[in-house]
């Protein structure tokens, strides 16, 4: 699980804040998205490409993690961090990651091609954290079958995006999760009303 998860984009609905430690200043900043390698962290921190900084965060009750991270990247205030990890840090952050999913709290969109149908496989929470991500698979990767059996929570915009992918783009779903199953079958039931279904989840969900 641990090198599945390394080069994969971990989102959260709520972004985690972040500790930061750099040149001799404290500061704080929110987390985007986080992997095994490395995380991306929005900060008015002034950090630089090449440097290390040092992060300290907790994701939704885990223990702290404190690790060091080399600045790879920046765009404005959005900066790619490299994780200098060691084995125990490695397992606390694929601890914390497997929490946060299981919590549906973190979200993982991945792709996979399985009998020469492409399928989008969901894990954690379904929200709109993940529509960019969603939306692109959809109109540039192309999707033909949703697999929702990892999904632990779904909010009314992560619906909303289902929504759009069978209606507009034929995309079937498959394996699903109970909680994702029970979500499912009511809003199937407002589209049987006749109501734009996509529109008023995504309403309900701002």
């Amino acid at each position: 699980m641990q090198e599945q998860r390394r080069h994969q984009r971990i989102r959260f609905g709520h972004p985690p804040t972040v500790k930061i430690g750099y040149g001799g200043a404290i500061s704080q900043g929110g987390i985007e998205n986080i992997s095994m390698s490395g995380l991306m962290l929005r900060t008015d921190m002034a950090l630089t490409i090449g440097h290390v900084a040092g992060c300290e965060f907790s994701l939704f009750g885990s223990p702290l993690i404190d690790v060091p991270a080399t600045i790879v990247s920046q765009v404005g205030d959005l900066f790619g961090a490299r994780f200098q990890t060691g084995p125990i840090n490695q397992v606390m952050i694929d601890d914390a990651i497997t929490h946060a999913l299981a919590c549906g709290q973190a979200s993982i969109l991945s792709m996979h091609e399985l009998g020469g149908r492409k399928v989008m496989r969901l894990s954690g929470g379904l929200n709109g954290a993940m529509r960019n991500d969603f939306m692109h698979a959809l109109t540039r990767v192309g999707v033909d079958e949703i697999d929702a059996e990892g999904i632990t929570a779904v909010d009314p915009a992560g619906l909303a995006l289902c929504m759009v992918a069978l209606h507009r783009h034929g995309v079937t779903i498959g394996a699903r999760s109970v909680c994702f199953s029970e979500a499912w079958e009511s809003a199937l039931l407002v589209a049987g009303s006749g109501v734009n279904t996509a529109e008023v989840l995504t309403r309900t969900g701002q």
